[in-house]
């Protein structure tokens, strides 16, 4: 098996679902990811070209994180911006429930 290859399978499927921002296939990914290192690494010594792959499988890994923060930060602020909004939303709710239906009159 050619371990750079296959790290670097595993750097492009995580930069893959972080950039698409399919969180479900990132996790996935990122749940696979010791269990197939690990059997990487069974291999033995890694050659110079194995730990430029390592690194880039890194590199991937590190900006997925900051891709999930980022997403993270935006739902915070939106979450808030609901959560500010929320007396406004209830008397819109309201507002219709006092309303007579247009049947009924």
């Amino acid at each position: 098996m050619d371990r750079t290859s296959a790290i670097d399978r595993l750097a492009k499927r995580l930069q893959g679902a972080s950039t698409a921002a399919n969180w479900d296939l990132l996790e996935l990914a990122v749940r696979e990811l010791a269990p197939q290192l690990t059997l990487l690494v069974a291999s033995g010594a890694w050659s110079a070209p194995e730990r430029a792959a390592l690194a880039r499988l890194r590199a991937a890994h590190d900006g997925a994180a900051r891709a999930c923060a980022g997403a993270a930060d935006t739902l915070q602020v939106r979450l808030e911006e609901m959560g500010s909004n929320k007396e406004g939303w209830m008397a819109y709710a309201l507002v219709g429930e006092l309303e007579p239906c247009e049947t009924a009159r």
